[in-house]
């Protein structure tokens, strides 16, 4: 059973309330975009969600993926920069030249090296590069894309299905402003050598020479990444990640009516993410955040602690009261060591989720004795009981 510890910041959070944040952001901030999700590199803070998990067509945002696994290749050395790929008839025709999409323009059944196939990817969003990377490394496209499906488990991505390796139009797949948030910042911190290829200005190849899509780049925002998207009927969508004094922010954008506003909007929002918040660090590395119940153990609590300092991105001006919530499964049962991830701890503002950060046991909990074992395992039942209603009027954690 999940049972909450409160804890107060600034103020208590009444236990009925929801440990699933409402959409919104901080101080009534509001995004023309019909799904958002932006946060803070550092902390995870969430600074702006709106229909967050709500799906939509990745469009060429879909690349992101196939350079995840492209990336992944090389790091585990499977793949060298060096390494050639033929392009295909069907690369040719469904992203190359012919095609009249995104496109490196790779010449028919001329063979090219990967780090320019990574090139036309990350500066041109190229379909053709797409293509060539998924049929040179598994083989055919389809088994491409359910390598991208695999890898969205593995990153956390639950609900992503990537049907191509490329976001042309297929019916099927789907992803969410949180996922690809995720898998942004999986890009920029799993591939720190490989990353800088998505802020390149310009690419040339096969004599035509391209600009980077992304729109950003230009700005002075800061911005180094990463994709731009659209899909007919549910309109253009970018994820964006600046680092600007300090600070990095990750975002994603969709639904948006146009190319322009769509590259307005992203400015808007990012500036209002670099300059409004302020960090706030609230509890120290290994301080004592709160304690978790034990049964049958010497001691009938333990200290539960964070591995890093927790710290917070907050409004500058009219701040949400924080507040906390720490979700464990209780009872844990002794022996209990040291050093086990025993639960989380859920920060809020107001009624928004800014972030969670797992809890580990401060110390170790030996099992104690017969009689203790007994007196613990009536308090149990008495408190499963209680806890069970409660739990059944109120959010579950």
């Amino acid at each position: 059973m999940l049972r909450p510890v409160l804890r107060l910041l600034a103020c208590l959070m009444p236990l009925a309330a929801s440990a699933h944040a409402a959409d919104g952001g901080a101080a009534g901030f509001a995004t023309k975009a019909a799904q958002a999700y932006m946060i803070e590199a550092s902390t995870g803070t969430v600074l702006l969600a709106k229909n967050a998990d709500q799906g939509f067509s990745p469009a060429s945002l879909a690349k992101l993926m196939t350079m995840d696994l492209v990336f992944e290749a090389l790091t585990k050395g499977q793949i060298t920069l060096d390494t050639e790929y033929p392009v295909s008839e069907y690369a040719w025709r469904t992203g190359g030249a012919p095609s009249r999409t995104a496109t490196m323009f790779a010449a028919l059944k001329s063979r090219v090296r990967v780090e320019d196939l990574i090139k036309g990817v990350a500066i041109q969003g190229a379909n053709d590069s797409c293509i060539i990377l998924a049929e040179g490394m598994a083989g055919s496209e389809q088994q491409f894309a359910q390598s991208m499906t695999r890898r969205a488990r593995e990153l956390g991505m639950e609900n992503a299905v990537f049907g191509n390796s490329t976001g042309l139009p297929d019916g099927k797949s789907k992803v969410t402003a949180r996922e690809m948030v995720t898998l942004a910042a999986a890009l920029q911190q799993s591939y720190p050598n490989l990353y800088p290829y998505f802020a390149q200005p310009d690419f040339e190849w096969n004599k035509i020479f391209q600009r980077n899509r992304n729109p950003l780049l230009g700005l002075d925002l800061g911005a180094d990444g990463l994709a731009t998207g659209f899909a007919e009927g549910e309109g253009y969508s970018i994820v964006a990640s600046v680092q600007r004094d300090g600070r990095r922010l990750f975002l994603t954008l969709a639904g948006i009516a146009s190319d322009k506003e769509r590259t307005e909007e992203a400015k808007r929002v990012l500036e209002w993410g670099l300059t409004a918040f302020e960090n706030r660090q609230i509890f120290g590395e290994h301080e004592v955040i709160g304690s978790a119940s034990v049964y049958g153990g010497m001691a009938r609590t333990v200290d539960l602690v964070a591995k890093v300092p927790v710290s917070v991105y907050i409004p500058i001006s009219n701040p949400d009261r924080l507040s906390a919530r720490i979700v464990y499964r209780w009872p844990l049962t002794a022996p209990v060591k040291p050093d086990y991830q025993a639960g989380t701890l859920r920060i809020f503002a107001g009624s928004r989720l800014l972030r969670e950060v797992p809890l580990y046991t401060a110390q170790a909990v030996g099992e104690g004795s017969l009689s203790s074992r007994a007196v613990d395992a009536m308090l149990e039942l008495g408190e499963s009981l209680f806890f069970s209603w409660l739990w059944d009027k109120s959010a579950p954690g």
